[in-house]
């Protein structure tokens, strides 16, 4: 059993830390951007997203526990058209493999509907197949693919 508890300021700030080294890294992993730029890009794009931190207007950042521990997070935010993107889930590196992602995929969904979201999307890098394996099997679907090529 997990609780979905609202990020405060404290937590918020270690997150932030913590997600904007980890969305450079992927997104040089990927290949989109280059190492040297990866954190300045990454930081520009949380400040635009989330430019009052935790307490920005559409978006929930929740602490995910496990009695009373802090086992993840999650981040819902609030679209047009009763649409909900989730922008971020991560389960610390100690408590994965134990069933705490599914089931805060399963609480955010809980969440969406209570304040009239009626899809959620999310992205996933390619090379994520941990990932890409959990949302199949709770039944989300690929709606795009982008693809490249190294010339």
């Amino acid at each position: 059993m997990i609780a979905l508890d609202l990020m405060n300021s404290t937590e918020f700030q270690e997150y932030l830390y913590s997600a904007i080294n980890s969305y450079a890294k992927s997104n040089v992993q990927s290949g989109n951007w280059n190492e040297q730029e990866s954190i300045s890009k990454a930081t520009e794009q949380y400040a635009l997203l989330l430019p009052d931190g935790e307490k920005t207007t559409d978006n929930k950042l929740f602490t995910i526990r496990s009695d009373g521990q802090e086992v993840g997070m999650i981040w819902l935010a609030v679209k047009p058209n009763n649409k909900g993107f989730i922008y971020d889930i991560k389960i610390r590196e100690d408590y994965r493999g134990q069933g705490f992602g599914k089931q805060a995929m399963e609480d955010i969904e809980k969440v969406g509907r209570e304040i009239g979201i009626k899809s959620i999307g999310l992205h996933v890098f390619a090379h994520n197949q941990v990932a890409r394996g959990l949302y199949e099997k709770l039944g989300y679907k690929e709606t795009n693919i982008v693809m490249a090529k190294e010339l």
